[in-house]
């Protein structure tokens, strides 16, 4: 970890003040660093996880169900950051938290590691448990470093630790895609076991530099309230335990049994949340008019998510049987692929800055639901940019460059939606909600790829022409109707630009 020679930055007080991490808190090299490698895990998981679900020497599976699969696993991920949440808040603290899910995680990645087909569905629930108690509170600890939001370094402080994961992404097919699509699928899962394990490492090593703030517990549970959470629990552990033990004992059981009630979760949730916060009649007028702006940027976001994360799936899978993979005579792993999108994002990510700021100072930067608006079309026309392949590559090989073109559309929707999203969801929640907002944003990844993994399960070809063709113009129109009424969004957003 590398230090800043900076040493005046640090306010006195913060945590590692007399040393510091580019102009930042100490701690950030810590956070850092651990989000580096818990992303070098997940995405190099991630980008063997289709491809070995449909290979003759993995599960070899038919592609639609590999594309459930991938989804119901990405969307239980974004699902279980809001109970992540709750439990860094309610229960153990954020660093304690985030300790045990690198723990979870690791074992996860050992378990896919295992050369036995029995055990690698549980591997990805110990993954996915592990990342949803990871994903929210880490980031709640790069918060803490800093003097509230007023510090005027918290900003910078995110996008450093947001590098973090992009470097972790960026690396991870490159080194995971290979040992595992060359060598031996499960090493390459073993790989990402020791990404996260040396994650936990520095994390637990270098948590001296964090905040105190950190290690406590902001609301814990009462005693009645502990009592009653695990009550429930357990009524609902026991209920699962006994339908399950009814349809396997019947001989009903199949996968679906699992996929299709987390899809419907995946669905349900968002909708639910989103409903008890409208009706709660606590909320100001003002705040009740927030609420209803925002559900166009959820809807917005879900219709995006389903399109982009089809990147890892889709598009994978398509590039894995039609796509040359060949450069100078020399092969690559198709999961290479997956390395397109994040270092397209540390390329393009300060172009986008530079241009919003320029806007700005000249009074003409767009506002944030024309920002949205064209997330969605670009994200549209990036798969309308997949049918040329898709005509093309009928019984042949087509250039790589295609998928490369893809992406790019898809990174430069995903620089104009996502930030924009996380920062607006801030502004828009009720102060009541101001922390479980936050999870409703990430739902709507899950609302997202629920529908996509619905799709899937129920044999609808996602690469197909017609169905590429059908999300594609779905997304464009979706784009241009929030574009239509940009005017009625905004009176609802308030003072919210």
């Amino acid at each position: 970890m590398a230090s800043s020679l900076t040493k005046d930055s640090a306010r006195p007080g913060t945590p590692g003040s007399d040393r510091t991490f580019f102009g930042h808190p100490r701690g950030l090299a810590t956070l850092f660093m651990t989000e580096m490698w818990e992303r070098f895990s997940y995405y190099g998981m991630r980008a063997l996880l289709p491809l070995y679900l449909v290979a003759p020497a993995g599960l070899g599976l038919d592609a639609g169900t590999a594309i459930a699969i991938y989804s119901v696993y990405v969307s239980t991920v974004y699902l279980l950051a809001m109970p992540g949440g709750w439990f860094g808040d309610r229960v153990w603290g954020p660093r304690k938290t985030v300790a045990i899910a690198g723990s979870v995680i690791m074992a996860g990645h050992l378990v896919l590691a295992l050369p036995t087909a029995g055990t690698f569905y549980f591997g990805l629930l110990l993954v996915a448990i592990g990342s949803g108690l990871l994903k929210s509170n880490i980031s709640t600890m790069v918060g803490h470093l800093y003097d509230g939001p007023a510090d005027p370094r918290r900003d910078g402080g995110f996008t450093v630790f947001y590098m973090g994961i992009n470097l972790g992404a960026f690396a991870a097919p490159l080194v995971i895609g290979t040992v595992g699509q060359k060598v031996n699928w499960h090493l390459g899962f073993a790989l990402a076991a020791l990404g996260m394990a040396l994650g936990l490492v520095q994390f637990l090593i270098g948590s001296r530099n964090l905040s105190d703030r950190s290690s406590v517990v902001p609301k814990p549970l009462s005693t009645e309230e502990r009592n009653s959470t695990l009550r429930k629990a357990m009524i609902w552990m026991l209920i699962a335990a006994v339908f399950y033990t009814i349809v396997v004992a019947t001989g009903h059981y199949t996968l679906n049994w699992v996929m299709v009630p987390l899809m419907v979760i995946g669905l349900v949730v968002p909708v639910t949340v989103l409903a008890r916060i409208k009706r709660d009649k606590e909320l100001t007028g003002v705040e009740q008019s927030k609420v209803s702006g925002y559900i166009w940027f959820f809807v917005a976001a879900a219709v995006f998510w389903m399109i982009y994360d089809q990147g890892g799936s889709t598009l994978s899978i398509f590039a894995d049987d039609h796509v040359d993979n060949h450069v100078f005579g020399w092969e690559f792993p198709v999961s290479w692929f997956q390395s397109v999108n994040p270092v397209l994002v540390m390329a393009l990510a300060p172009v986008f800055a530079t241009i919003w700021l320029s806007l700005a100072r000249r009074g003409k930067e767009p506002s944030t639901i024309v920002k949205f608006a064209g997330g969605l079309v670009l994200v549209g026309i990036s798969f309308f940019v997949f049918l040329l392949p898709l005509v093309a590559a009928d019984g042949g090989k087509v250039s790589p460059w295609w998928i490369v073109l893809i992406y790019f559309c898809q990174t430069t929707g995903e620089l104009m939606l996502s930030p924009v999203g996380l920062s607006v969801t801030t502004k828009m929640a009720p102060a009541k909600y101001a922390s479980q907002m936050m999870g409703v944003w990430f739902l709507a990844v899950t609302a997202g790829d629920a529908v996509t993994g619905l799709l899937s399960t129920y044999g609808v070809d996602l690469n197909k022409t017609g169905v590429v063709a059908a999300e594609a113009a779905l997304a464009v129109l979706a784009g241009v109707a929030v574009w239509m009424y940009r005017k009625s969004v905004k009176q609802l957003m308030g003072d919210v630009r």
